[in-house]
C-alpha cells in the first residue's frame, strides 16, 4: 500500500510506497532533499511533519531526540509513511545542481586496478540499454553480497562515460565491505547499485576559478570534475588547481595522467603533496600536508576562487581553516555531503553549516 507525500515549499506531491523511506521516495522522483550518512545518525535530513504519520524507523535518539519527535519532527532517511502525509524541508535552490531521479543499475565489473598498496580502481560496464546520468562530484549506492547492505562511493569517472564507471576504493581496516571488494571483488562478476546521490558538483554560473583539495581515495570526485571541466571547455576552461595529499609516492595515484593533463592544458595546474616520503627519496614536489601546499602555492591568498574538498575529515577541517585564513568564506567552499556512522561522530567545525 502506498501513501501520497506532499513536499514544501515546493509543493510537490509524490508516491511513497509501504517500507520505502521519505528521502529514497523523494531522490527517485527527482527531488532533493538535504541528506548526508544516510543511517540516522547525522540529522542532516531532519523535516517537520505538517500533517500525518510516520514511523522514525531507526534513527538515531542522539540526531532525534524525543521532543524533536514530539515537535513533529523525523529524519528523512529512516522515516516511513502511516498515512498521506506534508512535511516541510529546508531545501536550497541552486541554479548549477540537476535534480537527477535515483535509479537502479546493474552490470559487470569490467576492470580491477590497484591504483596504491590500498586503493583500487573498480571499473563496471553498465547493461545494455543503460548509462548513469549524473553530475561530476557525485556518488552512488553499491550493494554488497552476504548483508552487508550498501556502500557510498563517489565517481571517479566523467558523466561523458556513462556506460561504464570507475569507483576508487580504499580498504579500511576492519571494514567488512571493503575488504569484500579487495579480497573477493573479480573481473566478471555482476554487481548492482542505485544512484546518483549527492549535492557535490562544480558551480559553473559564478564564473571563478576552481580550487580543489583532495587527500587519498578522496581523490575520486575530483578527478571526475577537472576530466568534466577540460572536457566540455578545452582551452577556454578557467584556471583549475588540484593539490592532492599523499603520505608517498606509492600512494600518489593518477599522478601521470594529472602531469599530462597539466601540460596539456595551460589553465590547470596540479600540486601533489607529500606528508612522509623518505627524504633520500629525490622527491622533488611539495613535502608537507595538502592544505600547507595549497597555501604555499596560493601565497596564502585564496579569493576570488570557488574550494572544493575532498577526504578525511581531519583534512576538511585544517583545509577550512586555511582557506579562511587566507581570505576565502563559507559560500565559496564545498566539501562531499555523505559520510559513514563513524565519521557522523567526528566534530565538524561549528562555523559551517553548509559544507
Amino acid at each position: 500500500m502506498s501513501h501520497e507525500l506532499t513536499i514544501e515549499p515546493l509543493g510537490r506531491t509524490i508516491e511513497v510506497e509501504e517500507g520505502q523511506t521519505l528521502l529514497d521516495a523523494a531522490l527517485r522522483a527527482g527531488i532533493y532533499l538535504p541528506h548526508a550518512c544516510g543511517q540516522g545518525y547525522c540529522a542532516t535530513c531532519k523535516v517537520r511533519i505538517a500533517e500525518g504519520e510516520v514511523d522514525h524507523g531507526n534513527a538515531s535518539n542522539f540526531a532525534l531526540m524525543d521532543y524533536e519527535r514530539e515537535e513533529g519532527q523525523t529524519l528523512a532517511c529512516c522515516a516511513m509513511l502511516e498515512s498521506d502525509a506534508v512535511i516541510e524541508a529546508d531545501i536550497e535552490i541552486d541554479d548549477d545542481a540537476r535534480d537527477i531521479p535515483v535509479r537502479d543499475f546493474h552490470g559487470v565489473v569490467s576492470r580491477i586496478e590497484d591504483l596504491t598498496p590500498t586503493i583500487k580502481g573498480i571499473h563496471i560496464a553498465l547493461d545494455a540499454g543503460q548509462a548513469l546520468d549524473f553530475q561530476a562530484g557525485q556518488y552512488i549506492n553499491l550493494n554488497l553480497p552476504h548483508d552487508m547492505g550498501v556502500r557510498a562511493f563517489s565517481l571517479a569517472s566523467p558523466p561523458s562515460a556513462a556506460g561504464e564507471i570507475e569507483l576508487n576504493i580504499r580498504i579500511v581496516p576492519g571494514g567488512a565491505g571493503t575488504t569484500w571488494i579487495h579480497k573477493e571483488l573479480r573481473v566478471g562478476d555482476r554487481i548492482s547499485f542505485s544512484g546518483p546521490y549527492g549535492r557535490f558538483f562544480v558551480h559553473r554560473s559564478a564564473g571563478l576559478p576552481s580550487l580543489f583539495i583532495a587527500g587519498g581515495s578522496g581523490l575520486s570526485s575530483p578527478r571526475s570534475m577537472i576530466l568534466d571541466l577540460l572536457e566540455e571547455g578545452g582551452e577556454a576552461t578557467l584556471p583549475i588547481t588540484l593539490v592532492y595529499g599523499a603520505r608517498n609516492q606509492q600512494e600518489l595515484y593518477y599522478h601521470a595522467e594529472f602531469l599530462a593533463l597539466a601540460e596539456r592544458y595551460p589553465q590547470f595546474s596540479y600540486v601533489p603533496a607529500l606528508s612522509d616520503e623518505p627524504a633520500e627519496s629525490g622527491w622533488q614536489g611539495f613535502r608537507g600536508y595538502a592544505h600547507e601546499a595549497a597555501r604555499a602555492h596560493f601565497d596564502n591568498d585564496f579569493r576570488g576562487r570557488k574550494a572544493y574538498l575532498c577526504g578525511p575529515p581531519v583534512m576538511i577541517e585544517a583545509c577550512i581553516t586555511t582557506l579562511m585564513q587566507g581570505r576565502l568564506f563559507e559560500k565559496d567552499i564545498y566539501t562531499e555531503k555523505f559520510f559513514s556512522a563513524a565519521d557522523a561522530q567526528q566534530v565538524r567545525s561549528p562555523l559551517f553549516k553548509r559544507v
